[in-house]
């Protein structure tokens, strides 16, 4: 689940500077012309077609959210929608019916990065923790995360974060496992670092009020920064993405056509580069505007009755 990045500069881009939060009269949202755009959306459609390699996959209807009790068939409704276009999902909590999402990912032939949600709250943890491992030893798990931005928003402390992971890997040998955290994170946490067996970065240079027009170089920074500490571990970006309606953040501007571009440059730049993406997200969600204001709601590549939304 995406959250606001507290800015922490990168090579290419300083976020916030020269632009206004909120955006300024001078920076428009993209709207490309009509042979462009068409262009454009074939190229999206090819990429779609030709299957990206992971989806953030969260099953909410309208009206849920976090809380929800989900069930299969609900699951197994949403994921047969992105089944054809995906080879990976990444779930993010083993409680609540989530526990569910990786074996019906499995029967439809993709692969799972499985995600623990940890927060404040020691009891729900200890759910979350004993939920993932058994999901794992069940067989469904191809990769683990353990907790998602917990040192971004100070719920545990890095002793705390350290035991959960090392915890789970003892239960699971054999399997990867990582941590999800915006990039930078990784560079001020070196024991967390060392604790994983792969770094699992969300990179969101929307988030950071990057223009859509150097949004991927700096993508590629952050990348490199995490790279650079990753002691020759993969590193996978967990979470990116790109709004297709909502309010301007700084100079990072939704809409149709950037998102567009946002998604079909990021895969062409991951094939070659060799780096695997999850893209953030399958499904619009209506409940994350709390957090996020009114762009929360618009981060997917499906609307949030499961209908395309690039055609």
């Amino acid at each position: 689940m995406s959250r606001t990045i507290a800015s922490e500069p990168g090579a290419a881009f300083t976020p916030g500077a020269p632009f206004a939060k909120g955006g300024t009269p001078n920076v428009a949202p993209l709207v490309l012309p009509k042979t462009e755009h068409d262009q454009l959306l074939q190229t999206f459609q090819a990429r779609l077609q030709a299957r990206t390699h992971g989806l953030c996959f969260s099953p909410y209807l309208d009206g849920q959210g976090p809380g929800t009790q989900l069930h299969e068939p609900q699951i197994r409704a949403r994921m047969e929608v992105i089944a054809p276009h995906t080879r990976w999902v990444r779930s993010f909590s083993c409680t609540e019916g989530n526990e569910l999402i990786p074996k019906v990912a499995h029967d439809l032939g993709l692969k799972t990065l499985v995600g623990a949600w940890l927060g404040t709250d020691l009891e729900i943890n200890e759910r979350e923790i004993e939920g993932v491992i058994a999901v794992a030893r069940a067989g469904h798990a191809d990769i683990v995360a353990v907790g998602n931005e917990v040192m971004l928003r100070e719920d545990l402390s890095e002793d705390a974060l350290i035991a959960y992971i090392e915890r789970v890997k003892a239960a699971l040998p054999g399997i990867r496992v990582g941590y999800v955290d915006a990039y930078y994170l990784f560079e001020l946490h070196p024991r967390i670092t060392a604790a994983c067996d792969v770094l699992l970065t969300n990179c969101y240079p929307f988030w950071e009020g990057c223009p859509l027009d150097q949004a991927l170089p700096y993508m590629h920074s952050m990348v490199r920064r995490t790279q650079a500490v990753a002691q020759g571990k993969q590193v996978i970006i967990s979470e990116t993405g790109w709004p297709d309606k909502g309010t301007n953040f700084w100079g990072a501007v939704p809409s149709p056509d950037a998102a567009l571009r946002y998604f079909t440059d990021t895969c062409a730049w991951a094939e070659t580069d060799g780096v695997e993406v999850f893209y953030f997200a399958a499904f619009d969600e209506a409940w994350k505007v709390g957090a996020e204001g009114d762009v929360g709601a618009y981060w997917g590549l499906w609307d949030k009755d499961a209908q395309a939304k690039y055609r």
